[in-house]
């Protein structure tokens, strides 16, 4: 007899979404433009893909699992065309875009370790 090994949980958009709309609910966003990027393909190949939109530069954040049934998160800041010139408090609000962007990649990442902890399969 043949025991089948069990399909690590998925972290599906609907998931991801729930997740990021309590980050947000709590209070951490300090405005910032997130959403849950819908992914093409079947449902089971959803992995993850989160994106922050920065206000203060041409570029954006994209936060994901490094890889496939990893709890482990990693961000990507797009490349920009050019360099980008501003005064002190405007590099500052960037910095601060940031800084949210990190606690969410954060707490996705600590949000992705309870989800598989409590699945069973890990």
């Amino acid at each position: 007899m043949t025991e089948e090994i069990p399909f690590p949980p998925r972290r599906d958009a609907a998931v991801l979404q729930e997740w990021v709309d309590d980050f947000l609910e709590a209070g951490n966003s300090n405005g910032a433009d997130i959403v849950v990027a819908q992914q093409d393909g079947e449902r089971t190949n959803d992995t993850g893909l989160v994106i922050m939109r920065l206000r203060k530069a041409r570029a954006s954040i994209y936060m994901e699992p490094r890889g496939f049934d990893d709890p482990a998160w990693e961000m990507t800041l797009t490349a920009r065309p050019e360099d980008l010139t501003a005064p002190p408090y405007e590099m500052g609000a960037l910095g601060a875009e940031i800084v949210v962007a990190s606690n969410l990649c954060t707490y996705l990442q600590y949000r992705s370790l309870e989800w598989d902890r409590n699945s069973g399969r890990h």
